[in-house]
């Protein structure tokens, strides 16, 4: 006889309750901001690791360099395995990754360990941070919650770029070298824990499976094309060990697109480019990081070799410009409605050329105030202002199954963009300074340097006003169930 079902047989299991909106774009920001403070926080020890390690000349530019090009390589296949495979997922396995690396990096006894440790970090970052912004993205509803979401995410981006000289200099003189890797260790085993726990799930976007060709070719391309950029420093613009990877990893971008305009399922569906959202933000990310990035290499090395600031100090001095960068970044949502999307950024980048334009005048025996405080204000809250109405219509006007491949183009665009820019520009110096590297040499080659980034930023606003869609007033579009029709984006 069929028993009777029972009223605790047909009571329905409850569901967790989805984790409040904050808690997820605080875990998602604390993410990003390990990935974009390890990029700057390791200038400042170099010299001890080379001391300790025994490293190279060629050894010591890698330590940079391994984590840089894994991070640019495999930044486009990290935001396609969120979509596909699940953004928590994703998210947890770069954390991991990133922050046993670290430990493996900060326990090294051998310059190819650290080397190795650094590699895989990048690997770690590169699927790590596109799931940050895309977690941002999918939590918080469409309209002005989303923009400072938006807004919050940029400003810790920017606020880990910006401390990473003064938490370097804070770790390499109180602790050891070692010690700003290991840091990463017990914030990132915290992080994990908390969004192992409280982070939403989310099924993969569509059932399709990953496009291994296009993985491997677009992967291959921008890593060889990062090393390219990356040889410029030492063998300068037309070596054979600049030249040949620089038209190697184009060849393999150029068949990269070839083979995504052929497949079925591709790893970029090229008609993204079509939305005139994704594709001006993106060249606009691109142009604007080839100059923004170089502001704090460069302020650093001012600080410290023509005015002779200790590396803690230009940590110090440089305070300000990172407390700038955080406030464009926060004021940006508000003025977004009033404005409009691309007059924001448009105005952002006016007003960081005139902080370079400002620092462009620098001399050997600059006042602090006047050589690196206000300049670098300027400088950063343009840089603040702008990158959130960016990042707002980079991420508008395409379906949710391809938010993860948005945040990793966005952040492809920039940091190819910050690479390249950061190349050219030491090329620029090292033309200005001529002789003995004094302190007026010195100062004079830095000087060419922000010229030529105001320039490049000046050419941005203008590339920005022309091509960035004009109605745009709010962030992306809000999430859709999965499979469902994306909005009309705007054009």
């Amino acid at each position: 006889m069929t028993r009777m079902p029972t009223p605790a047989d047909t009571t329905p299991v409850p569901r967790r309750p989805a984790p409040p909106s904050w808690l997820v774009v605080a875990l998602a920001c604390a993410g990003q901001f390990l990935v974009v403070l390890d990029i700057s926080v390791v200038n400042v020890a170099l010299p001890s690791m080379r001391a300790d390690l025994g490293l190279s000349g060629s050894g010591l530019q890698w330590v940079v360099n391994a984590y840089t090009i894994a991070f640019a390589g495999f930044m486009l296949l990290g935001g396609r395995a969120g979509d596909l495979y699940g953004r928590k997922r994703m998210f947890l396995t770069g954390l991991a990754l990133f922050t046993l690396a670290s430990l493996g990096g900060g326990l090294a006894q051998e310059g190819w360990q650290l080397l190795a440790a650094r590699a895989a970090q990048g690997l770690g970052a590169a699927v790590l941070a596109p799931s940050t912004l895309t977690l941002v993205t999918s939590s918080v509803p469409e309209g002005a919650a989303r923009a400072r979401a938006i807004a919050t995410w940029t400003a810790v981006g920017a606020g880990g770029g910006a401390a990473g000289g003064l938490v370097g200099g804070v770790l390499v003189d109180g602790l050891s070298w070692r010690w700003v890797l290991l840091i990463n260790v017990p914030v990132g085993a915290l992080v994990l824990l908390a969004s192992l726990l409280r982070l939403p799930e989310n099924r993969p976007g569509d059932g399709r499976h990953l496009d291994l060709p296009g993985a491997l070719l677009v992967t291959a391309g921008l890593a060889t094309l990062a090393y390219g950029i990356s040889q410029t420093e030492y063998e300068g613009w037309t070596a054979p060990a600049t030249l040949l990877p620089l038209a190697a990893g184009a060849l393999l971008v150029a068949a990269f697109l070839f083979a995504e305009s052929r497949t079925a399922a591709p790893l970029m569906p090229l008609a993204l480019f079509r939305v005139r959202s994704v594709s001006s933000a993106n060249a606009a990310n691109f142009v604007s990081g080839s100059a923004m990035f170089c502001m704090w290499y460069f302020m650093t090395l001012y600080a410290q070799n023509v005015l002779g600031y200790t590396p803690l100090a230009a940590g110090l001095a440089l305070v300000p410009s990172s407390l700038a960068v955080v406030v464009g970044s926060k004021v940006a949502p508000r003025l977004i409605p009033v404005l409009g999307a691309r007059n924001l950024a448009v105005l952002g980048t006016l007003v960081a050329a005139a902080g370079f334009a400002w620092q462009s005048t620098m001399t050997a025996h600059g006042a602090y105030a006047t050589a690196i405080m206000i300049p670098g204000v300027l400088m950063m809250l343009g840089a603040g202002l702008a990158a959130t109405p960016l990042a707002a219509l980079a991420t508008s006007g395409a379906a949710p199954a391809e938010a993860g491949l948005l945040s990793g183009l966005i952040n492809t665009s920039r940091t190819m963009g910050g690479s390249l820019g950061l190349a050219a520009m030491s090329t620029v110096a090292a033309g200005h300074i001529h002789g003995a590297p004094t302190p007026e040499a010195l100062a004079e080659g830095y000087a060419a340097a922000f010229r030529v980034s105001t320039a490049v930023l000046l050419g941005g606003a203008v590339l920005m006003s022309l091509w960035l869609p004009g109605t745009a007033r709010t962030a992306a579009p809000a999430p859709q169930p999965e499979g469902a029709p994306a909005e009309e984006p705007v054009r």
